[in-house]
């Protein structure tokens, strides 16, 4: 089984319109990295095509038959250091000897110098087979803010690893500090002797906790004790001094082990400037860990959609299948429309993300689509989950059945890399501005140029009218500013309301490209 051409949603998406700019981009504008890349736009979405081709073969063959003894096995503690069980070792081993790491990273480092969208999509089909995996190949992630931030000695020595294969952490939460990083305490202190910070302290919930490679938020200024006095460092796990304390018991992502460090003057360098660790770095980092956190959520959704056809086709009662039934087709309608949903207004935000660098405004549509798609796809993707267990019925309930994993799995994903709460918050300044408002009116002038009729038309008109229901609760929400209480009572409502009406006219445009997007489109406009 091939994740990528068993799904044609992502040839859909890799190959949409704007995605002959995305790809000039990235290899001739803002990234100056066109040295040894492909001629044209063409000829580069070919080579995503191709890479995600390979990656599909081993989400299907490798990573997918993995995850069930992965979830039972998990990882190990010994001696401080963190085992891997079999099947994750096995995972990753594919995944480096197939040159898959580092997608995103610049040729000069050995990297493949692919957009974020690509980058998403094969987030997603490993999601797919196993979302407790992706979380340790979504962690590639801290590579780009050494990319962007580290000095050019840091760059040449831990990016060419980390498309060798080298894992990575991103170590911010500490046992007082959850979402408040503010908190943190694990103090950083000049060694000038040997021109290295030294880090002491514990860090608590650490994704992949004994990676090789550490992005460690600190408290480098003495007195402080809220944010401007963090910073942010590199530290290299073959140093030494970091042991694991102990690995988290989960509810579910069993296979990615979640730790507890404690670090004695352990060795680190600096990233950037300091005092900008949470206020820019982390910022940055986090923005890129909520997408990937989408694409996670989306991945469980089509795996959810898949178990659930697969068992409504297979299983019978009272004479006939039970995906006959129209109650069950309801669910299953449900799972597909909130996965196309998802899934289309997570590319349209990876898109945006990839031309960020080109204007102020395309840096904005990113910024104010990431916590969306984070929210948006993470709690469809529990109730995908949800809704896959109900069409098994009493099996769903029993572990023989993978939608019991999925159920568990799914469950961290409003939680991790920001809470559905934080999400709203992060939205907060969009909807304040007005900026969401602006965002719909350019979509609609997109479909008014399509000159639409029949059912799409139908469509239009009533995203038109989802609109201005929005723009009423908008001035209703902002009437006596947005520091009356009534604003942060109803910031929740137009977050989710903003979010649907994005989703509906972009399945729009998607249906008058295909029209197998047009179930989805309207089961979100009767919900």
């Amino acid at each position: 089984m091939n994740f990528y051409t068993d799904n044609p949603s992502l040839s859909f998406y890799l190959h949409h319109a704007d995605m002959a700019h995305v790809a000039d981009v990235r290899e001739q504008g803002f990234t100056k990295t066109a040295e040894g890349g492909p001629a044209d736009a063409e000829t580069a979405i070919r080579q995503y095509d191709m890479v995600l081709n390979l990656l599909g073969d081993i989400c299907g063959d490798v990573i997918a038959p993995n995850a069930a003894e992965v979830d039972i096995q998990g990882p190990h503690l010994v001696d401080g250091r963190i085992e891997y069980a079999p099947g994750t070792r096995q995972n990753l081993d594919a995944l480096i000897q197939s040159g898959l790491f580092g997608m995103t990273l610049e040729r000069k480092y050995n990297g493949m110098n692919m957009p974020r969208v690509v980058a998403v999509m094969a987030a997603e089909m490993i999601a797919r087979a196993d979302v407790g995996f992706a979380t340790i190949w979504g962690l590639q992630d801290c590579a780009d803010t050494i990319q962007e931030f580290a000095s050019e000695e840091l760059k040449d020595k831990y990016l060419p690893r980390i498309y060798e294969g080298a894992t990575c952490s991103m170590d911010l939460t500490e046992p007082d500090a959850g979402s408040d990083l503010q908190s943190v305490r694990l103090m950083a202190t000049f060694d000038e002797a040997n021109n290295c910070w030294r880090l002491n302290g514990v860090k608590r919930f650490i994704t992949n906790g004994d990676a090789d490679i550490h992005l460690v938020l600190a408290r480098s200024e003495e007195g402080t004790t809220d944010g401007r006095g963090l910073s942010y460092f590199v530290f290299d796990k073959a140093d030494g001094g970091m042991t694991v304390r102990r690995i988290e018991n989960k509810m579910g992502i069993k296979g990615s082990p979640t730790a507890e460090l404690v670090f004695r003057n352990a060795p680190a360098q600096l990233v950037g400037n300091r005092r900008m660790g949470l206020i820019k770095y982390v910022m940055s980092l986090m923005n890129g860990a909520r997408l990937g956190v989408g694409a996670q959520s989306i991945g469980l959704c089509e795996a959810a959609l898949r178990e659930a056809e697969v068992y409504a086709e297979s299983r019978e009662q009272f004479g006939h299948a039970i995906g006959q039934f129209v109650a069950v087709q309801d669910l299953i309608s449900a799972i597909r429309a909130r996965t196309e949903g998802a899934r289309t207004l997570m590319y349209e935000t990876a898109r945006w993300v990839d031309l960020a660098g080109t204007s102020k405004q395309a840096a904005r549509t990113a910024d104010i689509l990431t916590p969306l798609v984070k929210m948006t796809a993470s709690e469809f993707a529990n109730r995908c989950a949800y809704d896959c267990i109900q069409v098994h019925g009493g099996s769903g309930f029993m572990k023989e059945y993978p939608c019991e994993r999925l159920y568990r799995d799914a469950r961290i994903l409003t939680i991790y890399e920001g809470t559905s709460q934080l999400q709203v918050v992060a939205a907060i300044k969009g909807i304040a501005s007005g900026a969401y408002v602006n965002l719909i009116a350019d979509y609609d002038a997109k479909a008014a140029e399509l000159n639409l009729d029949g059912e799409l038309a139908e469509c239009l008109a009533q995203l038109r009218a989802r609109a201005a229901e929005y723009e009423a609760l908008h001035a209703k929400a902002t009437a006596n500013g947005t520091t009356d209480p009534l604003f942060d009572h109803m910031a929740r409502k137009l977050t989710e309301h903003i979010a649907t009406t994005i989703m509906g006219y972009l399945l729009l445009l998607d249906s008058a490209r295909d029209p197998r997007y047009t179930a989805s489109l309207k089961w979100h406009l009767e919900q």
